[in-house]
């Protein structure tokens, strides 16, 4: 079986039914059929007395956040004994109050008025204290998951905030996803509020099966390593899918899996654009809800399918200042490289935590590398990598170009093994309408994934 290939959902024990579903890729919906439709599906959901805690995206996600917060306070408070929420920062940064104010659409005489008895958490995977590990997929069960690309047992913890509550409900968008195939559902709790121990391997094997084979795939090997930690977890789930394109809404679904599924099949057919040839050079165009690399590397991951064999992507963004806010430190000490970098110089890399390699190796896309002794390397004028006669040196060939056009500085981004424009000398026309020249433009990117009509992805070797 491929490692990509179709595999079943591991069995839960919170299993719900569907409660709702409705979706179309030709219409979408006003926010007054929005917000009617989502009290309409919580509606049939047994919440009555309950203490419901409900985990919601922050502000790198599009949707309809604000409305349906306001939908579901709306349709539990009356009923449930105790609503509150969590944000699902993942490792991303803190918010400050006024943003966690702005993305809930929320005055602060609100926050303090009629929702002054709503909790709004923000989870910190980085605080042990604030964890509880629920269980462990053992190296067996990994190996089974993953065909053998990793094995070894990983503990599975989560904010513990969660045993304070009876239900749990898991709000956001579906998208195509460099990491497991489709976001949403499951990936709200793993890792949207886990620990490192799991997020950091869950990365890690994205990255070990590549971008361009997973990005937009339905059933994947880290779905199932998803299903699989969320089946320790022996509390009622609900989903509250939503799929959105270009800021609008056209599909909602609530209840149990069978919610994630129908928003994922809806997504594949809204979210991922199909283009007859691919493109010498793509100008990837970052939105303002991306702050920092670690983020905008999306521009990357839904466009590297498209980009040419040698051609180059240009990640435009030049409100981005930082690499990282959260990881900043650890990614430039390791620099951007293709998964086989890593792989062929293990012992230097394997202490490092997954979710930065996998970062790394998503940012600078698919390539090989060779090792060779240094009186054979390949490379012009006899240039050498290794440090002497005796040492072993290494050529990298990533498959594209990837250039930052951004607020961070050359000398950076050459230290870091990406390439640079200075955003001030580049003109936006000189990108646009020129799809018959090998040139791609687009807006917003991060979202939308592109591919190659027929289904056919840049591939390299298995590790």
């Amino acid at each position: 079986m491929s490692p990509a290939g179709r595999i079943n959902p591991t069995p839960t024990k919170h299993i719900k039914t569907m409660l709702f579903g409705k979706g179309s890729s030709e219409t979408f919906f006003s926010d007054a059929e929005l917000a009617s439709l989502c009290l309409e599906g919580l509606k049939k959901g047994n919440f009555s007395g309950k203490k419901v805690l409900v985990i919601i995206p922050d502000t790198t996600r599009s949707g309809p956040i604000k409305l349906i917060f306001r939908a579901i306070c709306e349709a539990l408070q009356p009923q449930a004994g105790k609503v509150d929420f969590i944000i699902a920062l993942g490792t991303h940064p803190e918010m400050s109050e006024e943003k966690v104010n702005s993305h809930l659409g929320l005055t602060v005489d609100e926050r303090n008025g009629q929702f002054r008895n709503v909790g709004i958490f923000q989870h910190r995977w980085s605080h042990s204290e604030e964890l509880r590990q629920i269980g462990v997929i053992t190296a067996a069960r990994m190996a089974e998951i993953s065909a053998g690309l990793l094995v070894e047992d990983i503990p599975v913890t989560i904010n513990k905030k969660v045993f304070d509550y009876q239900e749990l409900i898991l709000v956001g968008p579906v998208f195509p996803h460099e990491v497991v195939g489709f976001s949403g559902g499951y990936k709200y709790l793993f890792p949207g509020i886990a620990g490192p121990q799991f997020l950091h391997k869950f990365h890690w094997l994205g990255a070990l099966i590549t971008n361009p084979k997973i990005n937009g795939t339905k059933d994947t090997p880290v779905r199932q390593a998803l299903n699989e930690a969320a089946s320790f977890l022996n509390i009622p789930i609900t989903n509250i899918c939503y799929v959105v394109k270009e800021k609008k809404t056209f599909g909602l679904y609530i209840g149990g899996p069978e919610a994630w599924s129908e928003a994922a099949d809806l997504s594949g057919k809204l979210n991922i654009r199909y283009v007859e040839k691919s493109f010498h050079t793509v100008l990837s165009m970052a939105p303002e809800m991306y702050e920092d690399i670690w983020t905008a590397g999306k521009c990357m991951y839904k466009l590297e399918p498209v980009v040419a064999d040698k051609g180059t992507l240009i990640i435009y963004a030049p409100h981005i200042t930082e690499v990282s806010y959260t990881h900043g430190d650890d990614i430039k000490k390791v620099g951007y490289h293709t998964r086989d970098f890593f792989l062929k110089q293990w012992d230097k890399f394997k202490d490092i935590s997954g979710a930065i390699l996998a970062h790394s190796t998503h940012v600078k896309g698919i390539g090989t590398y060779a090792i060779f002794p240094p009186h054979l390397s390949p490379l012009p004028h006899g240039e050498r990598l290794g440090e002497g006669d005796d040492k072993v040196g290494g050529y990298e060939e990533p498959r594209i170009n990837v250039v930052l056009a951004t607020g961070i500085p050359e000398e950076e981004c050459r230290r870091i093994n990406l390439g640079y424009l200075d955003f001030r000398k580049i003109n936006i026309a000189d990108y646009t309408d020129k799809e018959d020249q090998g040139i791609l433009k687009v807006e917003n990117a991060g979202e939308v994934l592109f591919r190659l009509a027929g289904g056919a992805v840049p591939d390299v070797d298995k590790p």
